[in-house]
């Protein structure tokens, strides 16, 4: 058995085609006369177009440098910014009365404005050979004349904000140098300061002067000598005392552990053995009684008692003997071994010595390090004044490029000012539209129609794909399943149903055609509510 979808041969899909015809050509015709009502009422648009140049400087090149292609794009970009920014559209919206259907509908303020920003575009000229540094600003409107005053007015805020940009850019300019200029000035008389320090503070490290630091560190250096041989013998001396002191305090400490301990232990007494037996005793006897009486008998209970009385007892005996030695060491201890407090004297004169000294090996130190300072500083002195003279020509070479910068920033921003430089002016002024540029709708209105035939064509194959993959006449038998056909049995019907055929058939159209005249305006009604045909006009 076969199970591959037979091809159809192109008499079979025009039989489709024709059987499913009023399913095609409804669809096809409510979308298109929807499409094409809405693309009619859509309003036409017209747009105006303005050319700007940049304007030659009347000064020289030197002077005043020309802007640059690459600059003009940037600043037009920068000025595009504010030219269509809500405050400023806004205005030329009120005062042309544009949008006012979207102004009646409630629509948000944002998006009228957004949508008029979209119509205003700004590109490089191309349409124009001779000129090669042009922008077109082209806008688009409802109105003829209003489109060719707001692309006007378009032209001359572009012109405005461009040179009131290189006003204010000239004005920065010219603070951001004087402000450059007065730190290198600062700067260069900070050099000139520190020139004149840095000789007053050389003035004792001059090479006359060398042999005499020369002997006073050489005496330096055979004192640092003995002080640090002292230092040396007092720390031996302190580390003897030390070692002696740790000694005696060690032999000490063990005496008076040893003297505690020779206290008499109190389970070695006699008092401590007839306790033993007497608990040992109890303990015997209240096992006894255990295994006569209950746990509350009262012989129990008063057993029980004599026997933690007993207990106590040898605790007691315990605790006396541990306070005994307690006692005993307390009073060995503060029993003081003089041979300690001698030590510990005599190790305090030495390290009180010992700091003496080392204060003074410090102030040798110091004083050393100085006189190295101030020899090895004769040598530099003279590097250091020419590294500071080498500073100051640089600082000064560097104020004069300042000096030179802000004479011609000085002088470009004065031409700005005076209109002079390099700037942007209108060549062709914004021109009367005497035809719209869109809706395109004949275009649109085709594209309807074909949208409403794909439509059509899809609902055609939603109804007979099911027929087209079920076996449904003789020829799709033999196919699906590789027999021969013998006979076919035709489609029967009584004289009724053949007569109720054609009624279903013209009713089902009668419903269709009303459901179609009915869809037609709300399809329409709906697509006009969206506004989304309102894009193309773009």
């Amino acid at each position: 058995m076969s199970v591959e979808f037979r091809p159809r041969k192109l008499g079979e899909y025009a039989h489709i085609l024709r059987k499913r015809k009023w399913l095609i050509l409804l669809p096809t015709i409510v979308i298109g006369l929807a499409i094409a009502y809405v693309i009619f009422r859509l309003p036409d648009m017209y747009e105006s177009v303005t050319l700007i140049v940049v304007k030659p400087s009347t000064l020289p090149n030197s002077v005043v440098p020309t802007i640059t292609e690459e600059t003009l794009t940037r600043e037009l970009t920068s000025i595009s910014q504010v030219v269509t920014s809500r405050s400023s559209l806004q205005p030329l919206m009120e005062k042309y009365d544009l949008y006012k259907e979207e102004r009646q509908r409630g629509e948000p303020m944002e998006l009228i404005i957004d949508a008029m920003r979209k119509q205003i575009k700004v590109e490089v000229n191309t349409s124009r050979n001779d000129i090669t540094n042009g922008f077109n600003i082209t806008y688009r409107g409802r109105d003829p004349k209003s489109t060719q005053a707001v692309a006007a007015e378009l032209a001359s805020k572009y012109i405005d904000e461009q040179t009131k940009g290189t006003i204010n850019a000239g004005t920065s300019a010219k603070q951001f140098i004087e402000e450059q200029v007065r730190q290198a000035k600062e700067e260069l008389d900070t050099i000139d300061t520190q020139r004149l320090t840095y000789l007053q503070q050389n003035m004792n490290n001059l090479p006359s002067q060398s042999q005499a630091l020369v002997g006073r560190l050489t005496a330096l250096h055979e004192g640092q000598k003995a002080m640090i041989s002292e230092l040396g013998r007092s720390r031996d001396l302190g580390a003897a005392y030390r070692s002696q002191l740790a000694d005696i305090t060690k032999s000490y400490d063990q005496e008076i552990a040893m003297a505690a301990e020779n206290t008499t232990d109190p389970k070695t007494t006699m008092a401590w053995a007839n306790l033993a037996n007497r608990r040992s005793e109890l303990e015997a006897e209240l096992q006894n009684l255990l295994t006569q009486y209950k746990e509350k008998h009262p012989d129990i209970v008063a057993k029980k008692l004599q026997l933690e009385s007993a207990k106590r007892d040898q605790d007691q005996m315990i605790a006396d003997w541990k306070a005994r030695i307690e006692e005993r060491r307390q009073k060995l201890v503060q029993l003081s071994d003089p041979r300690l407090l001698t030590l510990k004297t005599q190790i305090a004169m030495v390290d009180s010595d010992m700091i003496r000294q080392q204060k003074l090996l410090n102030e040798t130190n110091q004083q050393i390090a100085e006189l190295d300072a101030r020899i090895n500083a004769i040598p530099n002195a003279e590097v250091g004044l020419e590294a500071i003279d080498r500073e100051y020509q640089t600082r000064k070479l560097n104020y004069d490029n300042l000096l030179s910068q802000q004479q011609k920033i000085v002088v470009g921003a004065d031409a700005a000012k005076d209109q002079q430089g390099s700037g942007i002016q209108v060549v062709d002024p914004a021109n009367l539209p005497e035809r719209p540029v869109a809706p395109k709708r004949f275009m649109l209105t085709l594209g309807g129609f074909g949208l409403g035939i794909a439509l059509g064509l899809l609902l055609a194959l939603a109804f007979e794909l099911r027929r087209l993959l079920t076996i449904q006449t003789a020829v799709d038998a033999k196919h699906y399943t590789g027999l021969p056909v013998l006979a076919s049995i035709p489609e029967l019907l009584t004289a009724a149903e053949a007569r109720a055929i054609p009624r279903r058939q013209k009713v089902a159209m009668a419903v269709a055609i009303a459901i179609a005249f009915v869809s037609a305006p709300a399809l329409a009604f709906v697509l006009r509510l969206t506004h989304v045909f309102e894009k193309f006009l773009l």
